[in-house]
């Protein structure tokens, strides 16, 4: 098998905190199949440190270029100038925000193998600890869209396609989503790539997460509405299904765990007996022989042979 070579691009708006990581990740990625050939960071409107940190890269490699928006324009906008500049048919697009793992260009770029695939996407998972309501709902979120994506894809964050087209128009704000649609319509197939890793943040306040969800519905409303075009997120009974299964394993958790104490406070109940009435302390104890075979789920680690 040949290697695949593909075009990396990268849009970033003030993104000094993450962007050198996020070009590190880039550079260091485990590959096999495939080949980085370029990584194209534009840089739109950015007031911070992202540029100079990107020219320190360009200056190290020469795989990573730089483009400048002077003023901040879209992402679709970046995405558009990347593609101008891109010169592999197999293009790569990942958010500055974002975090991909060490093999995760690899697993999203190799399935380009397959002439009938047109574009893939990577499994988002969030970094943010879900120790309060939104943070927590940030990642039942993303569980959501994933038990979603295992059955249509819903891509975003960070994505590959072939380069079937020259630019996407400026009105469209859901630029993973438009890909899609313009995929499918050239009889390509997208497809889920969960071991294709990438890792982001998601909304620590409820303003957020609300002004996030908010615009990424209109956004698809209006690729419904103007192309005709509807996300599988859009399907609300198979979302509405996903979101059952999830309340399901929620309340069959708190069914546990009242089980559990239960069943805890009665053993408790009963060593107390045996220990203060029956003068019990079990140093020969009655054998659970349901304990007794223990199923290896996989293989035992072999010694060396001499």
């Amino acid at each position: 098998m040949s290697r695949i070579s593909c075009s990396v691009g990268i849009t970033a708006h003030n993104e000094e905190k993450n962007i050198g990581k996020l070009l590190e990740a880039i550079l260091s990625q485990q590959l096999e199949h495939v080949a980085i050939s370029e990584i194209i960071v534009v840089a739109s409107g950015c007031a911070d440190n992202t540029v100079a940190i990107v020219r320190e890269y360009e200056a190290r490699d020469p795989r990573v270029k730089l483009f400048e928006q002077v003023n901040r324009e879209g992402k679709t906008s970046a995405i558009n100038l990347f593609l101008q500049n891109a010169r592999e048919d197999i293009c790569v697009i990942e958010s500055g925000d974002t975090i991909p793992g060490p093999t995760t260009v690899e697993n999203l770029v190799k399935l380009f193998a397959d002439p009938k695939v047109g574009m893939t996407g990577a499994q988002k998972i969030p970094t943010n600890v879900p120790d309060h309501i939104v943070g927590y709902m940030s990642h039942l979120r993303l569980q959501m869209e994933h038990e979603l994506c295992l059955e249509i894809p819903r891509l975003g964050e960070l994505i590959a396609f072939r380069k079937v087209f020259t630019h996407l128009p400026p009105d469209v704000a859901m630029d993973e989503a438009f890909v899609e649609a313009l995929v499918i319509k050239r009889g390509l197939e997208v497809r889920y790539a969960p071991d294709a890793v990438v890792y982001n943040s998601g909304p620590d306040t409820l303003g957020e997460f609300i002004m996030q969800r908010r615009r990424n519905y209109a956004g698809h409303l209006h690729l419904v509405h103007k192309y005709g075009y509807k996300v599988s997120s859009m399907d609300n009974l198979r979302v509405s299904r996903i979101a059952r299964d999830e309340m399901w394993k929620a309340v069959r958790l708190i069914y546990t765990l009242f089980t559990l104490a239960m069943v805890e406070g009665l053993a408790r109940l009963l060593g107390t007996y045996d220990y203060y009435v029956k003068g019990r302390k079990h140093e020969v104890w009655d054998i659970a022989w349901t304990t007794k075979q223990v199923e290896r789920s996989v293989d035992p680690v072999k010694p060396p042979t001499k």
